[in-house]
């Protein structure tokens, strides 16, 4: 089966004539599908095919990498104290920058579990801390021991 250089379908053909259809157009013989029955045949510029075959495997990459930035992950305590504190949000502040997504997380120890409040707000003042360059995807959310947030970079325009 040969389909010709705009599409249209030229029929069954033996391989000589499909060959000779093709430089007579101007253009090569791509066999499309060996499978099928009968195997189908196309006359186009080669080159140029598997020029945007690559152009959108680049774009699929490239939409793929976008898909799956890199998330960091810092751990926080219910009791922790200022300075480890900023040391963190300046950390991740770095990691923003980047493009990356972050997961904030608070693990509550023995009777801390009483209290998740503490651990919602140590999160929410984190997320105050950067809300200059990132928002928040996923609010505070208790999960077992562990209270966790994710924050995403803001996209500039």
């Amino acid at each position: 089966m040969v389909i010709g250089p705009n599409g249209e379908k030229l029929g069954l053909k033996g391989i000589q004539d499909a060959l000779t259809l093709a430089k007579y157009a101007g253009f090569d013989l791509v066999l499309m599908n060996s499978n099928g029955n009968p195997p189908v045949c196309k006359i186009m510029d080669y080159n140029k095919f598997k020029y945007e075959a690559k152009k959108k495997e680049k774009e699929n990459m490239k939409k793929q990498r976008e898909a799956n930035l890199e998330m960091k992950e810092y751990r926080l305590s219910v009791t922790i104290d200022v300075a480890d504190f900023q040391t963190r949000v300046r950390n991740s502040s770095k990691y923003l920058e980047k493009g990356h997504k972050i997961k904030v997380s608070v693990k509550f120890k023995g009777r801390e579990m009483a209290h998740p409040e503490l651990g919602k707000d140590v999160l929410l003042r984190f997320a105050d801390a950067v809300a200059e360059i990132a928002t928040v995807e996923q609010q505070p959310k208790l999960e077992g021991r562990y209270m966790t947030m994710i924050l995403m970079p803001i996209k500039e325009k």
